[in-house]
């Protein structure tokens, strides 16, 4: 169960820090992350981080599939976590 609590704080992380990556990258004009690269590191836990960034550094704020996704996503991933360690309790 620490291990999966550890693994999603990691890849939440993760998120955070790829969407300030992905930001300063935008800002000097230099070679992006792809979308799919973001969307793949939300999809597997870092949805929540990804958000925070968004916010955090007004990054993909326009693109409504991250304005509503990556929240929606990371609350599903949110209660799937909790659901998982209740069950494990």
């Amino acid at each position: 169960m620490l291990i999966l609590i550890l693994c999603y704080i990691l890849m939440n992380l993760a998120g955070f820090i790829l969407m300030k990556i992905d930001k300063e990258r935008a800002r000097n004009h230099h070679y992006r992350i792809s979308e799919k690269t973001l969307w793949l590191t939300a999809i597997f836990g870092g949805a929540a981080g990804m958000t925070l960034g968004m916010n955090q550094f007004r990054h993909k704020t326009k693109h409504l599939q991250f304005k509503v996704g990556l929240p929606v996503l990371g609350l599903a991933e949110l209660g799937l976590i909790l659901y998982i360690v209740a069950i494990l309790s």
